[in-house]
């Protein structure tokens, strides 16, 4: 199918890009920019004007539930809520039932997606068995059934040796291995940031060093083994600053943060509202404003939108029983443009955050809109504001604390490799 974008803003910032012009579709692939090629015509001509054509958004975190948690959410539910939010891509843990340990899991997260046709899913495969943190899982065989890194998620990985060990075989295979830094003994039981507002609430609370401890261990061993490895939704100022010396010191290391963690602090908890609890919980405003300096520096190289859906009762109990977590695929590009209109960032910044750094970080060809590519395309309206009811949300979780808000920028069409899967 030929498909002409015409007259959009389009932004790539692969390309350094920025201009208005139109874009030309054949198949799967993009076939021009600017000028129509010799003997093109249109099946279909997307009316563009006033809007931004950029790359179909790679998200770096979200949780598609399936298999095993599917009254939270399905490959479905969570992909058509990736369309419609401009997203093509989505990267989903391994945290599933059963977890993703063996080629068949991985295989079947993937096919389904395929079936559904609405978004990619590059599944994580387990570091170790199980994710009980005590046998590493069978690495190459996952990465040969399409798992694009490894991670243990947010669980333990309590012998040192174990960690070093998959560490070096991930090394050995150039494998990139994915960090959710949370040392346990110290956030046991805690519910959100430990400070002024969790004293005030009577919660327990989750020390900075619940994560700072566990990124220092982990950077010790990346730069024992050469590993590729990133670190996944960042909430300290402290956790930035060891990155960045990482970098300096040339280790091959990436880090991302979630979009809530840039724009919410801990004093949104004052209500006990269950849709702030949140892993990793909402810091402090020092906090908060080290994350966002850490993306301006592009120490933090992506934003995600740490996507997780829960059933309506997970959330419906006293703060501290509830379920961690927020929905948010739909939500991820409205809210991203809060830091161009708070003057954090420029327009073509923000979109490289969600697109070329998430691709480069992964290693994966995506995130442009160059000539040749696969047409992943976003088209939204930067201007457009609108009320989130989450009644119309199609995630399978309208677990939100945006509910009800007025957001400003929307999606209006989504394709995926040259098909059109959303259309407002």
């Amino acid at each position: 199918m030929n498909i002409l974008i015409r007259g959009g803003r389009l932004i790539d910032p692969a390309q350094q890009m920025d201009q208005v012009t139109d874009l030309y579709i054949r198949g799967e692939e993009i076939l021009a920019i600017g000028d129509a090629p010799d003997g093109f015509e249109a099946d279909e001509i997307i009316d563009a004007q006033g809007l931004v054509v950029c790359p179909g958004f790679i998200d770096l975190c979200a949780h598609v539930r399936e298999p095993g948690y599917t009254q939270k959410g399905s490959i479905a539910s969570e992909t058509a809520a990736a369309a419609a939010g401009g997203i093509t891509t989505l990267v989903t843990p391994p945290t599933t039932k059963p977890v993703v340990d063996t080629p068949a899991v991985a295989e079947m997260i993937q096919d389904r997606a395929a079936e559904q046709g609405l978004a990619r899913v590059l599944p994580m495969g387990a570091l170790t068995q199980g994710l009980a943190g005590e046998q590493l899982a069978p690495m190459h065989a996952l990465a040969s059934s399409g798992c694009i890194a490894f991670t243990n998620t947010r669980k333990p990985v309590a012998s040192t040796l174990v960690l070093l060990r998959a560490l070096e075989y991930a090394s050995t295979h150039d494998l990139l291995v994915v960090f959710q830094a949370q040392d346990p003994s110290l956030s046991v039981n805690g519910c959100m940031h430990e400070g002024a507002t969790s004293t005030r609430l009577g919660l327990n609370g989750i020390s900075e060093a619940a994560e700072t401890i566990e990124v220092s261990r982990c950077l010790m061993l990346v730069e024992q083994t050469g590993v590729r490895a990133h670190f996944g939704q960042l909430s300290c100022e402290r956790s930035v600053r060891l990155i960045e010396a990482a970098r300096e010191r040339g280790l091959r290391v990436s880090a991302d943060v979630s979009i809530q963690n840039l724009l919410l602090t801990d004093e949104s908890v004052s209500g006990f509202d269950a849709d702030y609890h949140l892993l990793p919980p909402l810091r402090g405003q020092l906090d908060r404003a080290g994350l966002r300096q850490g993306l301006v520096t592009d120490t933090l190289q992506a934003i995600c939108s740490d996507h997780q859906p829960h059933e309506a009762i997970a959330k419906q109990a006293p703060f501290a029983a509830t379920e961690p977590g927020m929905s948010n695929l739909e939500t991820l590009l409205p809210l991203a443009l809060q830091l161009v209109e708070e003057q954090l960032l420029e327009l073509p910044q923000m979109i490289e955050k969600l697109t070329l750094g998430p691709a480069r970080i992964l290693g994966l060809d995506d995130g442009t809109l160059e000539v040749g590519t696969q047409a992943d395309i976003c088209i939204f309206d930067p201007h457009e504001t609108w009320a989130l009811d989450t009644t119309q949300m199609r995630s399978g979780g309208r677990n939100t604390p945006f509910a009800g808000q007025t957001l400003t920028g929307r999606v209006q069409t989504t394709l995926l490799g040259g098909e059109i899967v959303f259309r407002r």
